[in-house]
């Protein structure tokens, strides 16, 4: 079975890493075909979701993320966005986490951060209102809150929808995360 994580990893098939927790590898690979293979006419669009896909992996700086996701974008109907998301995630890379906590003890650690604004000219207001939400979700994870999203509803987002881009988003930095991890473990070994 080819597995995502195992392929953004450079694990071979025969690579045994994995091997002790095969309930997490397969719910890991049926997340990933949930959100990019299987996905029921009405919801959000397959070219959008790897639009954004492209995106994070790009703020992420995975290049193994990166040119997974890019290859699929470049056979979906989003094809012709590549320059555009290519321009947002150059505009958008920084460090961070970025974010206020509640007033309390824990704002001793708030940290002031950049604030991403997509190009809605290049990207059309629905994908661009995704974008600053993925930015949002990436780098100032204790920022959102209703204002993000009321943005995606203005935007055109249902909440079907709002809930999926969310999911994306956070599975692919898990999907990141787990393949640098690999990779490390299996340099190691």
């Amino acid at each position: 079975m080819t597995d995502v994580i195992d392929t953004l990893a450079g694990l071979p098939p025969e690579s045994e890493l994995r091997a002790a927790r095969p309930t997490a590898r397969e719910y890991a690979q049926k997340s990933y075909e949930a959100l990019f293979v299987s996905v029921r006419e009405g919801l959000m669009p397959v070219g959008e979701r790897l639009a954004v896909t492209c995106f994070v992996a790009g703020l992420h700086g995975d290049t193994p993320a990166m040119e997974h996701y890019a290859g699929l974008l470049a056979e979906s109907d989003a094809a012709g966005l590549s320059d555009a998301i290519a321009a947002a995630v150059a505009a958008g890379r920084t460090e961070g986490p970025y974010g206020a906590f509640p007033a309390g003890p824990l704002s001793a650690e708030d940290t002031p951060g950049m604030v991403f604004k997509a190009d809605a000219d290049a990207l059309g207001a629905r994908l661009a209102a995704a974008f600053e939400h993925a930015h949002m979700l990436v780098f100032h994870p204790r920022d959102a809150g209703r204002d993000a999203i009321v943005a995606l509803t203005g935007a055109g987002w249902s909440a079907t929808d709002i809930v999926t881009l969310s999911q994306m988003i956070s599975f692919l930095s898990f999907q990141i995360r787990a393949g640098a991890g690999l990779r490390v473990l299996a340099a190691a070994s």
